[in-house]
């Protein structure tokens, strides 16, 4: 897969910082093993030291050049915790000692890391929930400018070329927002398109979907679809996008053809925004366990800060894959900011 061979090399060309919560995974000890070796990423594993290394040797991997924190005892607790309460306007709506209290969680404590410029980004999941993972980064890192929410987006590698790009279609949003609104739902589109474009390199092609195309029902289900595609279209005028769209007349030309011909994207669609978390979630759990598409993600969006999730079904590869992407967006990021920096002073 180029796409995914690119985003390593990318990786190992400058590898940053990423921490991973869940250190006594053995799926994660496993990618940990391999991304040293293969020189993808500087790694901190968060937990006990005698723990983390017992479950190594029980699977048989060597983690001899990992860096290993204990958040119970790190001697940035306080420091932490201080920019904790800041982060909360100053309010000291909670004491000190819950802030402390929190950072013996690794969930926390990797985010603080990386608000406090001490890595570059987190990756977890593999043990917990969506909501475990979130919870931390929702409360505590700052949303980038422009962004209401957050919200993610699964990359499906489908094995044929004849679909998406080069046999990639993205799915959003498949993890974060259950019911999203009209505004929220274009949105998830344009942070999509700005995801993909960012980390394929595809010219971005969106289908809103639905279960009508061009007005072939009417519902207020169909009515929220075409709303949000008017928004997207005001929101980033450029983007390529459409709908409503069924899913065939989406990615299947003679369906397109006929239902849509005066669309530029119905046929050709590499990016599928969902109505909703159900059919998400279900349309790509289909796709990837039945047409045995590999899917990577949930890529998270609309974050200043790199942190993303896992599957707790994910592979070791998943895992490795998932740290990589971490580390170019941690790199795009970066770029972006220093652009910003320069233009504020001119």
């Amino acid at each position: 897969m180029e796409f995914l061979r690119r985003v390593i090399k990318n990786a190992q060309a400058n590898p940053k910082r990423i921490v991973l919560p869940e250190a006594t995974e053995p799926r994660t000890l496993r990618a940990s093993e391999i991304i040293l070796k293969e020189k993808i990423a500087n790694l901190v594993l968060l937990g006990e030291e005698s723990e983390i290394k017992r479950v190594a040797n029980e699977v048989g991997v060597c983690i001899d050049k990992v860096e290993i924190i204990d958040p119970k005892t790190d001697k940035r607790r306080n420091e932490y915790a201080e920019l904790m309460l800041e982060i909360m306007d100053g309010k000291r709506l909670m004491p000190k000692d819950e802030a402390l209290k929190m950072l013996n969680d690794p969930l926390y404590f990797a985010p603080m890391m990386i608000l406090n410029g001490d890595a570059d980004g987190e990756v977890a999941g593999a043990s917990h929930s969506s909501a475990d993972v979130l919870r931390p980064a929702l409360r505590f890192a700052k949303k980038l400018p422009g962004a209401s929410l957050v919200s993610s987006a699964f990359f499906m590698f489908v094995n044929d070329p004849y679909f998406g790009f080069e046999g990639i279609l993205v799915f959003a949003d498949c993890a974060v927002v259950p019911d999203p609104t009209a505004r929220q739902l274009a949105e998830i589109a344009v942070a999509t398109a700005k995801t993909a474009k960012g980390l394929i390199g595809l010219e971005p092609r969106v289908a809103m979907l639905s279960f009508s195309t061009k007005g072939s029902a009417k519902h207020p289900f169909v009515n929220k679809v075409v709303k949000a595609t008017r928004i997207a279209k005001k929101m980033d005028p450029q983007l390529k996008i459409d709908g409503e769209l069924q899913l065939d007349a989406a990615i299947m030309p003679d369906v397109a053809q006929m239902t849509a011909p005066d669309s530029e994207v119905a046929g050709r669609a590499n990016i599928l925004v969902f109505p909703g978390l159900e059919s998400a979630n279900i349309g790509y759990n289909l796709v990837h366990r039945l047409a045995k598409a590999e899917a990577i993600g949930p890529v998270l969006q609309g974050l200043s800060v790199p942190i993303n999730d896992l599957s707790r079904g994910c592979s070791v590869t998943d895992i490795v894959n998932m740290v990589a992407i971490t580390s170019n967006q941690a790199e795009t990021l970066a770029r972006e900011e220093a652009i910003s920096e320069v233009l504020a002073v001119l």
